[in-house]
């Protein structure tokens, strides 16, 4: 497992000039060769065809006079960046069929009202006015015309101004409506066709900061200070890759565990030294690397690379350390005493300890907000709550099961739905919540098993939201733990006769039961008793709206 390590603040005021002059030496030269190597690969990738006769590797070297271990990290470094826009352009090309998808089937929405609409029209053009069944439109006996909608209702004395305030009204809107969608449409297929077709590069320096010099006042003005600071970023990082075979673990960068100095030597030859590099986190560990790859006699079998980074933030510097890190051996993966089942939510965490035969333990919530905070801020608020979370399965001797979550396409497309859902999804960060806790897991020994997160929900609010007296997200933590204890989770009896599909997998019974009990969460558990297997459900509550009757009687008639 590879892992960075960063160093604390060197500041450029401590430095001896010597070493200033020759990492911005070093710095300029690699990103120049650097740019010029990812350009090579992309122009080869589009046209099809080789451009030098010589290796890459031979190319650089020559070109920008380089020894092969600053060539080797060169080329390295421009590969990973093509490989990883490559990687980048395939999501790209996900994210742009979601917005597609997702504006047909809007399409469809809005030319269906168009065709209702218009065969309303054409009704009261006929003088026999028709409304739609599924429509809220009402024609009443004293000629008035009502429309009943979410928070109000419209009402028209008669058709005739029904018909030109609103049907010719809404028509044109709609036309202009569907316009627009089939516009954006087609803008989305030409961009997924020349994501698909054409190799992009890249801007080093950030595509931001070069709009800049037009953009902003204070460049436009003067173009020398904005030049400054875009060459400052493309020339910000220095990143030469170890080898196994180096008696440090790396030819450039030699590291002094005893005094805390690190070596480079330049391009011109000469050794210059960073003085007191310490690393607040993973001393101990950089020191041990170090130590064991000069002691190891065969380097070539079992030597270990170390990597150095030199970051330039302006007056300081930070140095980065990337270690291969030998897996935890030491780590909990026994079920044998239960799991610590966790779902996961846009603020909070939701536990249950669930024994080894599936039995309901204990359960709790680790409650944070991310709402307006940075992502800096987000990472840090994260980073504690999986830490107290962590603690609870490090109590318990236990590891901790939770979902396989992607919401990388979910969190795309879906400019038409509800402003807070798409709020709240915008700021769930189940990646950043996932890696907090599994490197806190780690650290402290603790397996992190995922399961598949299909119903579990569902199924927590069936099954044991009520009988437990925890919440669906509780209910959920539930589920999950009995799923990484690899237990199958059926309906309950009282529900189970109401599966008219069959034969339905086991989890696609859920799917079939929420879509019936599509009530609201309060009256959920009044409809049935999951303890008693021989009761029916309550379908004539009293408090059940007109719309959830309907609904109940359609659905289990």
């Amino acid at each position: 497992m590879k892992k960075a390590y960063f160093s604390k603040r060197i500041w450029k005021k401590e430095i001896n000039g010597l070493t200033l002059v020759e990492i911005a030496s070093l710095s300029e030269l690699f990103n120049r060769a650097k740019q010029f190597v990812f350009q090579t690969l992309v122009r080869q990738k589009r046209w099809k065809r080789e451009l030098h006769k010589e290796s890459i590797h031979l190319v650089v070297k020559k070109k920008f006079g380089v020894n092969d271990y600053v060539a080797n990290s060169i080329v390295r470094e421009s590969q990973a960046l093509l490989k990883a826009q490559s990687e980048l352009n395939k999501l790209y090309i996900k994210q742009t069929d979601e917005k597609i998808k997702k504006i047909k089937k809007k399409l469809k929405t809005e030319r269906s009202f168009l065709t209702t609409l218009r065969k309303i029209k054409e009704s009261c053009i006929n003088g026999n006015v028709h409304f739609p069944k599924n429509r809220k439109y009402t024609l009443h006996p004293s000629g008035l015309v009502s429309l009943a909608l979410q928070n109000h209702s419209l009402v028209w004395m008669n058709i005739y101004l029904f018909e030109h305030q609103y049907l010719n009204v809404a028509i044109k809107r709609l036309k202009a409506k569907i316009g627009h969608l089939e516009h954006r449409l087609f803008r989305l297929e030409e961009k997924k066709e020349k994501l698909t077709t054409h190799i992009s590069s890249v801007v080093f320096g950030s595509k931001k900061l070069f709009k800049h010099q037009f953009t902003k006042k204070e460049f436009v003005q003067d173009h020398q200070s904005w030049k400054e600071l875009f060459l400052a970023a493309r020339n910000k990082q220095v990143l030469i890759s170890g080898r196994k075979d180096a008696a440090a673990g790396n030819f450039v960068f030699t590291y002094q565990p005893d005094t805390n100095d690190l070596h480079m030597t330049s391009l011109s030859g000469e050794v210059v030294t960073f003085s007191n590099v310490v690393f607040p986190y993973g001393q101990e560990q950089i020191n041990q690397t170090v130590l064991r790859q000069r002691k190891c006699k065969d380097k070539k079998a079992n030597g270990k690379p170390i990597s150095w980074s030199v970051e330039d933030h302006g007056d300081y510097y930070i140095i980065k350390c990337l270690l291969d890190v030998e897996e935890e051996v030491l780590v909990n993966f026994s079920t044998s005493d239960g799991v610590i089942g966790v779902d996961c939510n846009v603020d909070h965490f939701a536990w249950t300890d669930v024994s080894k035969d599936g039995n309901f333990l204990e359960s709790g919530t680790f409650s944070f907000t991310l709402n307006k905070k940075t992502n800096g801020q987000s990472t840090k608020i994260l980073e504690a709550e999986a830490i107290a979370l962590v603690d609870v399965a490090v109590q318990k001797n236990k590891p901790i099961v939770m979902e396989d979550i992607d919401t990388t396409l979910s969190k795309t497309g879906d400019a038409y739905g509800n402003k807070k859902v798409n709020r709240l999804k915008s700021i769930f960060a189940y990646r950043k919540m996932a890696q907090a806790i599994k490197s806190r897991a780690q650290k402290m020994g603790i397996a992190v098993i995922v399961v598949n997160p299909a119903y579990t929900s569902i199924t927590g609010k069936l099954k044991y939201m009520r009988k437990f007296g925890i919440s669906i997200h509780q209910a959920a933590s539930y589920t999950i733990g009995r799923k990484g204890l690899g237990y199958k989770e059926k309906a309950p009896q009282v529900l189970r006769h109401h599966i008219v599909r069959h034969p339905l997998p086991y989890w696609k019974q859920w799917w079939a039961l929420n879509k019936k009990l599509h009530v609201r969460t309060e009256m959920f558990y009044q409809l049935f008793d999951v303890n008693k297997p021989s009761g029916n459900i309550n379908l004539t509550h009293k408090e059940l709206t007109e719309k959830e009757s309907k609904h109940l009687k359609k659905a289990f008639a």
